[in-house]
């Protein structure tokens, strides 16, 4: 599968320079709905990014908040039209979906602890201990493949409780995300993240292969703002604001 990605996508980037060439630039939607994962801060980030970048295209964007692993059956069978962020790895494991370079955003995949302190080199460090992760959040479930005791749950919700409750030694979770859904929960003087995180990893913007004509669109809006330094700007105001919100939403 990975052998044959690129050709794929180097003829949709073909095709859909084929079609504008011939005047189907007027086959651009005026709305795209894209899968946003219920209840994942960052995903708040990588949209805030993308409202702007395609408003230049004059496109506007609806966002469908769905679980992690319904939303890429609802975008690869094309029900939606493709994914906030994701890593780069999906392109290889749903090939439908085209992902859009550059990079728009990015996580850092934490060991989130109560009682525990050991150090953080990396993944194999939480091999030994039972980690939970949030079931198809795939940044996760590559980094604990093979792992003898993984327990997969629904939600970060659901991820933070277990740890605080010493279900598991160790909750995976991105930093910035966790940190939220501790303060949202109350959780923040009983669970904390072990530094080091365990990893970075890139997010990309996946767009349906139906779209395939928007590639080189947006891929040079998203390239512009990057050099610029205006997607890393938009990026901390963004982060900025929803750490904001969930303080104010934070249980007492």
């Amino acid at each position: 599968m990975v052998a044959i990605r690129q050709p794929l996508r180097i003829l949709c980037t073909v095709l859909s320079a084929m079609a504008l060439d011939a005047g189907a630039a007027g086959a651009v939607p005026s709305t795209l709905r894209l899968a946003r994962l219920d209840g994942v801060p960052d995903q708040r980030i990588g949209s805030e990014i993308l409202k702007v970048a395609y408003a230049r295209l004059g496109i506007e964007l609806q966002f469908v908040a769905v679980p992690a692993l319904r939303s890429l059956l609802e975008s690869s069978e094309g029900r939606l039209d493709g994914e906030v962020q994701r890593i780069l790895n999906v392109e290889v494991q749903y090939p439908t979906l085209l992902a859009v370079r550059p990079s728009i955003n990015y996580i850092e995949p934490a060991a989130f602890v109560k009682k525990l302190d050991f150090k953080v080199q990396g993944w194999p460090s939480i091999a030994a201990y039972q980690v939970g992760i949030v079931r198809g959040v795939g940044s996760s479930e590559a980094g604990t493949q093979g792992m003898a005791r993984v327990t997969a749950v629904p939600s970060m919700e659901a991820l933070m409780r277990m740890v605080a409750a010493e279900r598991v030694d160790v909750a995976v979770n991105d930093r910035l995300s966790g940190m939220l859904i501790l303060q949202q929960l109350g959780l923040q003087g009983e669970v904390h993240p072990l530094d080091p995180p365990l990893q970075r990893i890139p997010l990309y913007h996946f767009l349906h292969m139906r779209h395939a004509e928007l590639l080189p669109r947006i891929e040079e809006t998203l390239r512009g703002m990057a050099a610029s330094g205006e997607l890393e700007q938009i990026r901390s105001r963004a982060a900025k604001r929803i750490a904001e919100d969930y303080e104010r939403r934070a249980l007492p």
